[in-house]
């Protein structure tokens, strides 16, 4: 007690505790989707942890960066493992982000008055998409030079600045070492750090309003004599015990799909990546890895570059204004009319189905296809205003329920 004494004099160690852990009080009713926001903080560590061993034998250089990923595989105890978790990893950060993100659609989490914490959760994603498209050039296999090829030239599509931007990005006239380098620098420093920034941001913004729950209702409303939320319960040890049973199943699937099938059929790990970087070889089927290819069908989906490169830019932007979009004073699809669940179920369907045409070649069905699904996708927030004021809501009710 001395030595906590001790610290708590010079550092707010048990009021930080207290703050954030045993005296937050979160709903009683949290469900199964809550289990994913603690999950992406357990992976981002993870990638965090895993990527500084990788640094220790990766050498960003364009002539022995391949070499380097094949010695860290093959000769580096342990390095199959480190960058299985690595590479496994960022996909399953994303598996849990995109359940993350689902989830306050579902529960409206987004609503007053947590818009500031969907934003910087939108920040996140922008953040962690910067950051894999980074990262996914660092092998220097065919896949990343040219997805890195093919992304970099979408923004010399934009008026003005677009071939100086481009430019700026790589560093030279083509992909070279000077992209390896400065790819290699954002992704093990600069973005680490605005990503770490922005968890900080997201976490203090949602214990300062409180966490949504299944009902939507906010249990800061009503309270007993010490001022503590009737419907609520201490995150720690409630769910913090609760969150390791997540984890546990989470690791067992995670394992699972590391040690049997770690490429999980080229869509973690895609054949032309195990082959080194050739500028006079192009593959046959350019795509980017599945958790960009809904934006990706989207940009190939508008005949004009321009357009396509706005239409994905836009199917981005357009997540951060849906606290806005949303008029329904409801937070719950629980308690939310038929349009709401027949347009959530609608954006649902086309945004996998985006995901799948963006990894086909661009024929002419698959093109007409991912034109009508990218249509169903921009419907869902232009329309929202409307539908959302239609909608008849069901009564919500005063105290959170234990269905």
């Amino acid at each position: 007690m001395r030595l906590i004494d001790w610290i708590d004099a010079r550092f707010p160690a048990t009021k930080f505790v207290k703050a954030h852990l045993s005296e937050y009080y979160a709903p009683r009713n949290f469900n199964f989707w809550y289990y994913f926001g603690f999950l992406a903080l357990i992976i981002l560590i993870l990638q965090i942890v895993t990527g500084i061993f990788l640094t220790m034998h990766y050498k960003p250089d364009t002539a022995l960066a391949f070499a380097s990923v094949e010695y860290i595989m093959r000769d580096v105890p342990w390095g199959w493992l480190i960058r299985y978790l690595h590479s496994t990893g960022a996909s399953a950060f994303f598996v849990v982000i995109y359940l993350h993100m689902f989830r306050g659609l579902l529960y409206g989490s987004y609503k007053e008055p947590r818009e500031l914490v969907w934003i910087f959760g939108m920040l996140i994603y922008l953040t962690l998409m910067a950051e894999a498209f980074m990262g996914y050039l660092l092998p220097w296999g065919q896949m990343s030079f040219w997805g890195a090829q093919v992304i970099i030239s979408l923004f010399g599509a934009i008026p003005y600045i677009g071939e100086g931007l481009a430019l700026w990005i790589r560093g030279d006239f083509v992909v070279a070492d000077a992209t390896l380098n400065r790819f290699f620098a954002f992704h093990v420093i600069a973005l680490p750090l605005v990503l770490l920034g922005l968890v900080v941001a997201h976490i203090t913004a949602l214990h300062e309003v409180g966490s949504n729950n299944p009902d939507g209702v906010d249990i800061k409303k009503t309270k007993d004599e010490q001022g503590i939320p009737l419907d609520g319960i201490a995150f720690h040890p409630y769910y913090s015990s609760k969150d390791l049973v997540g984890l546990i199943v989470f690791l067992f699937i995670f394992s699972l799909i590391l040690f049997y099938m770690p490429e999980f059929g080229g869509w973690f790990l895609e054949k032309d990546n195990f082959i080194p970087a050739n500028p006079l070889q192009t593959p046959e089927h350019i795509v980017p890895l599945w958790y960009f290819t809904p934006f990706y069908a989207i940009l190939r989906a508008v005949p004009d570059k321009l357009f396509g490169v706005m239409a994905m830019g836009g199917a981005i932007v357009v997540l951060f204004l849906i606290p806005w979009l949303d008029r329904s004073p409801v937070r719950s699809i629980r308690y939310r009319g038929p349009l709401f669940r027949i347009a959530l179920s609608i954006f649902t369907i086309s945004f996998l189905a985006l995901g799948y045409l963006g990894t086909q070649p661009a024929t002419g069905l698959y093109t007409s296809l991912a034109q009508v699904f990218s249509v169903l996708y921009f419907s869902f927030f232009i329309l929202m205003p409307i539908y959302t004021s239609l909608d008849k809501d069901q009564p919500v009710p005063q105290r959170v329920t234990e269905k």
